[in-house]
């Protein structure tokens, strides 16, 4: 289901504060089906490490439609120099009793990330990959858009960036970031991030991200998802 490749891409991809505790809130909405599902997403810090999860889940028709669907993906690692250095990085879906488990880890030493790839049906497995992946990053796709604001000084100057992040292996984990003319747009910080994914009627997908000047994503759009236009994001206030 659509629902299930863009979650990893649209749910709070852009919370750049470094706070010591971090807790929001989103609602997602997809064209004639209105609201399809909720993200929480969840940010410890202490003096070297950090915690970062975000869970979504599918709601109304679409929890229907999807079985039910769950997703988690959690980062931890240290922070250096005001970064977040990834170690590990796992994503975890649940739906219709079948669970599928991709467990990253970054050897920093070797310059190598192993991966390790579970499938399970009614909590027995039956399917395990492991392999080395042909790229190495110190960013999974969590702290990249975590990292984005300190890798991007000048946020009024038209540019493309290509950085890599573990997980993107599809695509070579290259996350290519464009920042537009005016990207300033009153309070909003406005980038767009490419994404090569076959749930778009275009060859690329571009997903627009609006970031306060608290440096927290208000909202997120993912362009031209096929046959029912533009997926929403909306930060929710509690």
């Amino acid at each position: 289901m659509l629902y299930k490749s863009a979650l990893l891409w649209i749910v709070l991809l852009s919370t750049f504060i470094h706070a010591k505790d971090l807790h929001i809130k989103y609602e997602i909405s997809f064209g004639i089906f209105g609201k399809v599902g909720t993200a929480l997403a969840h940010l410890h810090t202490n003096k070297n490490s950090y915690n970062i999860e975000i869970e979504g889940e599918a709601t109304g028709l679409a929890k229907n439609i999807s079985g039910g669907r769950k997703e988690k993906h959690t980062s931890k690692g240290s922070l250096k120099n005001g970064l977040f250095i990834s170690n590990t990085y796992q994503v975890t879906k649940f739906y219709k009793g079948k669970k599928s488990q991709k467990t990253y880890t970054i050897n920093h030493k070797t310059k190598k990330v192993s991966k390790k790839y579970i499938k399970s049906q009614n909590d027995k497995t039956f399917y395990t990959n492991q392999r080395i992946l042909t790229f190495y990053s110190t960013n999974d796709l969590l702290t990249l858009y975590f990292n984005i604001a300190s890798l991007i000084t000048n946020r009024d100057k038209q540019a493309i960036y290509n950085f890599q992040a573990v997980g993107a292996e599809k695509q070579n984990g290259v996350v290519k970031i464009i920042v537009p003319a005016s990207s300033q747009k009153g309070n909003y910080w406005h980038i767009s991030a490419i994404i090569y994914q076959k749930i778009f009627a275009s060859n690329q997908g571009e997903l627009q991200l609006y970031i306060d000047k608290d440096g927290i994503t208000q909202k997120a759009i993912l362009k031209d998802v096929l046959l029912f236009g533009d997926i929403t994001v909306k930060r929710v206030q509690e």
